[in-house]
């Protein structure tokens, strides 16, 4: 038996870049000089083919023929495949049936997959595909949500929630009114587009790189396609160049094409969507028909709510059931409707399916109800503010319409602070003046809430595992099933190691997402990678530090509550070794230094049939004061200023957090504004590229944007170290600039009107908004 040590070692230093410290992100050098490989940069497997697949020209149609011999007499052709050499399941829907990978009989969008192509180059396999001539029998398509509500058609039934007796609460209130909301989509032009890098194995397998957020899904879907059980593929995933949600589900049918290539030809198939076809085939965030019917007495409480909202979800189920599950859970916002009816529906159309995008559904959601209290506001002629504080969430009035118990109230204290640090009563005081004596400029200004619920509301799917190693020397490998899409997941999960042993960040190792390390993983989403991956990990430090402090103390002859991980040393009673000293002393006794760790979230549950549950561990909170100019002779307008304040609990990394939420707002500023999907009548998307869709560009941003956390928050949930999860949350403080463009139209008749505004507000829904003011002022003055 080998005995420690005796010596003292040098002076300690404290363990650098544990959580709470502002560290970089692990591959920030690597970005910034282009040295991050993504699926298209790994080096070309010998023998490396290229996909492509032939798109439907139909929003729904019957197959009357197809003839591919064009295809497959084009130069570079390797093979040419179709539904029916799919070996396996040919539908790949990830919840619900639906999907096939390749159409059969009947295509129900433009862009459906028909048939998939392998070539010796990228342009060959795409230029090969439109060579198919296909005779189509055209079918009646139904392509809006209205269109869809009137013939009843849904991809999922309808969900209902509600709590008291909305019908008498509207039929008493002292005053009443109803609205209706267009929210348009969303494209997530992610700049890696879909891809991925498929390799046959030795042993009749699969080996994936995929750019997906979901590569245990991958590994699934791609062995049932092929046939093969689970175990015989593999996929991997190192970083995506973004993802927000397209790729959770959307990655699969790509890297499903590709293996069944790769099975046909025998040959590792790359298989990279072009920016356009991206577009095209795969879904985006739903846009959504929203109604409401509120009642509310003289101050602006609101006494009953009767609200609908209805998701375009596209020809197929795919994540839509529980997106539109979360903008019904997120109708409320941050306000307590006490009586209260919420009516959820999934509309089918001949569209693209629908997918997750950052907020799933909540962002939706919330905009029927902030909507909703500006109207309040502008009929009571009092400030939205105003109205909005009084309907806030508080102890008293602290359960949801869903049934779930508030049990942190942030929200208040949080938005009077914020109101306070941006002035929000003295620029609204100068704003108006500015206004009134401003004949084309008009000014505006919101200062809106978001609270968001945290966890998956697909209960299996709040889970994680995590694989932690400490080698001889000290350093420590770190797997888990969480993946990179720039968000800093690996490093908060670095964090969270180096924190569990008090040593150096740089000591930490996190690697490539694998499924043959952590199995069964969850998709990296609901803004949970950091809470469920996190705990993972501490849970296989937890055990490894057990076996550790059991050997101290035993070999070092003391208590166990006397040995102590810190600055990079193990005291064990008065004496003290480095690190490296005391793992390579563990390891030559036999100390086990591997371990698997595990983490499911608690307390969570939902039940569909009552409506009722509490679906989220806790909430996150934020709060964001944007002002904004109008020209309301062109609709053009600018955002000038946003203050943001957010709760982000113990952060474990503020850098990183901050940075997601300034992403977050101006991603969900440009949903908001600049980003307009346009469909023809006939189905087809007519915004395929840059020249077209408009993302929100540098000089798009406030010029003064100030982003603060919120002190002295921690969770009171069990969460790792008491943060809160920062991925989605902030994505609806973009909120503020589109309340704050209304409220400058609103300005134009003293406020008294509330102008049809729906989303995106681009300069021309802005100057229509205009013309509307406009002719209700002239209305009034006539009257």
């Amino acid at each position: 038996m080998r005995k420690l040590p005796l010596n003292t070692p040098t002076p300690a230093r404290s363990a650098r870049g544990v959580a709470g410290s502002a560290s970089y992100h692990d591959s920030a050098w690597k970005h910034v000089s282009g040295q991050a490989r993504y699926i298209d940069d790994l080096p070309r497997p010998e023998g490396l083919l290229y996909a492509a697949v032939g798109h439907s020209a139909q929003a729904h149609a019957r197959i009357l023929s197809m003839d591919l011999s064009a295809v497959a007499a084009y130069p570079g052709v390797v093979a040419v495949v179709t539904a029916a050499d799919v070996p396996g399941h040919l539908d790949i829907g990830p919840v619900f049936p639906g999907d096939p990978l390749l159409a059969g009989e009947h295509v129900e969008y433009v862009g459906q997959p028909l048939f998939a192509v392998a070539a010796t180059s990228h342009d060959t396999a795409r230029k090969a595909a439109r060579l198919a001539k296909v005779e189509y029998q055209p079918l009646e398509a139904v392509i809006t949500v209205e269109q869809a509500l009137a013939r009843q058609r849904f991809v999922r039934p309808s969900q209902r929630q509600q709590r008291g007796d909305p019908d008498r609460a509207l039929a008493e209130a002292p005053h009443r009114l109803r609205g209706e909301q267009r929210v348009g989509g969303q494209e997530h032009f992610y700049l890696e587009s879909q891809a991925c890098l498929v390799e046959p194995t030795e042993d009749g397998g699969m080996f994936v790189h995929t750019s997906s957020q979901h590569p245990s899904e991958v590994q699934k879907l791609v062995a049932e396609v092929l046939g093969l059980p689970i175990h015989e593929v593999q996929a991997e995933v190192r970083r995506m160049g973004g993802g927000f949600g397209g790729k959770e589900t959307q990655a699969a049918p790509v890297a499903c094409i590709a293996a069944l290539l790769a099975h046909v030809t025998g040959r590792p198939v790359s298989y990279r969507l072009a920016r356009a076809d991206d577009m095209i085939q795969t879904g985006k965030r739903h846009d959504f028909y929203n109604t409401y019917d509120i009642g509310f007495d003289d101050d602006g409480r609101i006494h009953g709510a009767d609200i609908m909202v209805a998701g375009r979800c596209g020809y197929s189920p795919d994540l839509s059931d529980a997106i539109v599950d979360r903008a019904m859970f997120h109708a409320d916002n941050a306000y307590f409707l006490d009586n209260a009816r919420v009516v959820g529906h999934r509309c089918k159309t001949h569209t693209v399916s629908n997918t997750a995008f950052r907020g799933f559904g909540g962002p939706q959601g919330m905009m029927v109800i902030e909507q909703a209290i500006e109207d309040i506001a502008r009929h009571l002629g009092k400030d939205p503010l105003d109205v909005r504080l009084l309907n806030c969430y508080r102890p008293g009035r602290d359960t949801t319409h869903y049934g779930q118990v508030i049990e942190q109230h942030v929200l208040p204290t949080l938005m009077a602070s914020l109101a306070e640090s941006a002035e929000y009563r003295r620029r609204r005081r100068e704003i108006a003046d500015f206004n009134r004596t401003s004949p084309v400029l008009k000014r505006g200004l919101a200062l809106t809430p978001v609270k968001f619920g945290i966890s998956f509301t697909a209960k299996h799917l709040n889970q994680a595992g995590a694989l932690v190693h400490i080698y001889t020397d000290g350093s420590i490998h770190v797997n888990h099933g969480g993946t990179e899409m720039g968000q800093g997941l690996y490093i908060k999960v670095a964090q969270v190691v180096a924190t569990a042993f008090q040593v150096d960040l740089d000591r930490i190792k996190v690697s490539a997402t694998r499924t043959d390390k952590v199995p069964n993983t969850s998709p990296t989403a609901a803004s949970s990678g950091s809470d469920l991956n996190g705990m993972a990990a501490l849970d296989a430090c937890e055990k490894i530090r057990k076996r550790l402090i059991a050997f101290a103390a035993d070999h070092g002859s003391v208590p166990e509550d006397q040995v102590q991980f810190h600055d990079n040393q193990v005291r064990i009673g008065d004496r003290r070794m480095p690190w490296p000293e005391f793992i390579q002393a563990a390891y030559l006794n036999r100390v086990s230094l591997s371990s698997s760790g595990f983490y499911a979230t608690p307390k969570i549950h939902y039940d569909a049939t009552t409506g009722t549950g509490r679906p989220f561990l806790y909430y996150a909170n934020g709060a964001a004061c944007s002002e904004v100019v109008v020209d309301t002779l062109t609709g053009e307008y600018r955002a000038l200023r946003t203050d943001i304040l957010q709760d982000v609990g113990r952060s474990l990394n503020p850098a990183i957090d901050i940075g997601q939420i300034e992403g977050g707002f101006v991603q969900g500023m440009g949903w908001l504004t600049t980003e307009e999907l346009v469909y023809h009548e006939d189905g087809r998307l007519l915004t395929t590229g840059p020249a077209t869709y408009k993302i929100p560009a540098v000089s798009d941003c406030p010029p003064d944007l100030r982003v603060q956390l919120l002190a002295d928050s921690p969770n009171h949930e069990a969460t790792v170290f008491h943060s809160k999860a920062v991925g989605e949350p902030p994505l609806m403080l973009g909120i503020s600039v589109w309340s704050a463009l209304r409220d400058a139209v609103s300005s134009l008749t003293g406020y008294r009107f509330s102008p049809p505004l729906d989303p995106p507000a681009t300069p021309e829904t802005v100057l229509n908004a205009v013309a509307a003011s406009q002719q209700w002022l002239a209305r009034q003055e006539g009257a």
